[in-house]
């Protein structure tokens, strides 16, 4: 239907296979009227959406501002002309609930239980309420706990977390070895040499050891095979670096292999 009232401008707009023709004062922006019906943002952005595809098709459209299709026909459909609020999103809450079954007397029941046993779950609670004449399963059991604390109706004590202090291995077998400061500064040849071993295996059934010492500064570097990765190995590859190394080693890294205690470590203490 079309008014024809003085000092306004027909605009038509579609809705749905329909067309609309509503009448809005002359001159009057889409923006303008959003704010004055009081949009959301999205809501604004719909409008004006739907007012660009009144003049382009709709792949232009769904082009030009980024949506599917289906999401641009999906507000066309809930979209009414003469009323701005339809763009609005509407409310996803079931229009019914469930109602709770259970009774005062249960209620009361699993408040008293779970307050003289706060540590006990809703498994347990079922088997003292059944000695009680309660037939109920866990799931509901559960449910009438979780509506009681959402109310503040339950008193329970607080769950202190017990705080684990990690223990450092083999602290006592390493009296000479320290974690490497912060501050140390690595610069010249022999600053830090680090040494590590390495799996080595040609054949099948057949393993070596490889012990493997590098300059981090130099890149010098030093390997050995030994059969079984041992703390006499490793203190016998020790000696054999300071004898062939080309200049003086200061500090040595090695990671927490047990091949790097015992007599490793007197080496080093050495």
């Amino acid at each position: 239907m079309k008014s024809n009232t003085k000092g306004t401008k027909s605009l038509s707009i579609y809705s749905g296979a329909s067309m609309h023709l509503v009448s809005f004062p002359h001159g009057v922006p889409i923006a303008k009227l959003a704010k004055i019906h009081d949009l959301s943002k999205k809501a604004r952005i719909c409008l004006e959406i739907l007012d660009f595809a009144k003049d382009h098709p709709v792949s232009v459209t769904c082009r030009r501002y980024g949506i599917a299709r289906s999401t641009f026909y999906r507000w066309k459909r809930k979209y009414n002309p003469r009323n701005l609020k339809s763009l609005e999103d509407r409310s996803r809450r079931p229009k019914s609930t469930r109602k709770p079954t259970w009774t005062l007397e249960l209620v009361e029941g699993i408040q008293k239980l779970r307050e003289r046993y706060p540590y006990l779950g809703k498994t347990k609670l079922v088997l003292f309420l059944r000695e009680e004449g309660f037939q109920v399963s866990a799931s509901t059991v559960g449910r009438i706990i979780r509506s009681l604390k959402t109310r503040g109706l339950l008193r329970e004590p607080e769950r202190t977390k017990k705080v684990r202090v990690a223990k450092s291995k083999r602290t006592s077998g390493r009296p000479h070895a320290e974690r490497k400061p912060r501050d140390y500064r690595v610069k010249f040849p022999g600053d830090l040499v680090a040494i590590d071993t390495l799996d080595i295996r040609p054949l099948p059934g057949k393993g070596y050891k490889q012990f493997t010492a590098q300059d981090l500064i130099s890149r010098f570097a030093l390997a050995s095979l030994s059969t079984r990765a041992t703390a006499s190995a490793a203190r016998r590859f020790l000696e054999e670096l300071l004898k062939k190394s080309p200049f003086p080693v200061k500090a040595i890294q090695v990671d927490g292999g047990s091949e790097f205690y015992g007599a490793f470590e007197e080496a080093c203490k050495e």
